[in-house]
């Protein structure tokens, strides 16, 4: 395998390690949650996060038949038991196509549309995905089940950094390159919680300054006090995961 083909498939791994991690701490929380989505268990790529000039090679490595494709399945997901794949390109979900269009420079735009198409979904009702693989069109139905209304973002860097917005959970490749894989869920829990608890939303209406402000101040109290809350409920959600595996 080339060199640039070994570090697309690193970069598959590492995604979808995150992204199975977070489908099953998605799933544990629903009841904890009052804004739920459709869990499926597919991490989504699309041509358009990749630079243009590396996009025909990402093409070809990741078989794309168009600009949106599954980089990988969460085990035992829903979408896992539907039978979508890897490499699978998606051309339409619930019968309304997918957007050709591709941005000039890399961005995440295109893949923070579609969860927000796929959240405002019913939990548990039925998807239909047309898909091409190995250049065959068929349809594929996904029973999903009620998760926490959180995406999951990786973001190369050789620094720990994870953050929560109320939408996205993103953590660093250092972690993942660093941390004990059996640790990981702890780091990714602690930002899931903070979505759950809204501490993004309670934060601003208590007029904290974020940034290098969040140092200073009463916004001290009130940055650590979120922490504290995300730190006591991640220890929940880690414990019903685990009561869920065994």
């Amino acid at each position: 395998q080339s060199a640039p083909g070994a570090a697309l498939e690193a970069l598959r791994a590492a995604d979808v390690q995150l992204a199975a991690i977070g489908f099953r701490l998605s799933v544990a929380a629903a009841p904890l949650c009052d804004r739920l989505e459709p869990g499926t268990g597919i991490q989504f790529h699309t041509l358009a996060q990749y630079p243009p000039s590396s996009r025909e090679q990402v093409r070809a490595h990741f078989e794309l038949a168009g600009p949106l494709g599954v980089e990988g399945v969460a085990p035992d997901s829903p979408a896992a038991r539907a039978g979508v794949k890897a490499n699978d390109t998606i051309l339409s979900i619930n019968g309304i196509p997918v957007s050709t269009a591709l941005p000039t420079a890399a961005t995440t735009d295109a893949l923070t549309a579609l969860h927000a198409q796929i959240a405002a979904l019913p939990p548990t009702t039925p998807i239909s995905l047309t898909v091409i693989r190995d250049g065959r069109q068929f349809q594929l139905q996904i029973e999903p089940v009620s998760a926490c209304f959180s995406r999951y973002e990786l973001r190369i860097a050789d620094n720990f950094d994870a953050r929560a917005n109320g939408e996205l959970v993103q953590i660093t490749s250092k972690y993942l390159e660093a941390v004990d894989p059996h640790l990981l869920p702890a780091v990714i829990a602690h930002e899931l919680s903070h979505n759950i608890l809204r501490h993004r939303e309670r934060l601003t209406a208590a007029g904290a300054a974020f940034g290098l402000a969040s140092g200073f101040g009463r916004n001290v109290a009130l940055f650590r006090q979120t922490e504290i809350e995300a730190d006591i409920l991640a220890v929940h959600l880690l414990a019903v995961v685990m009561i869920g595996e065994h």
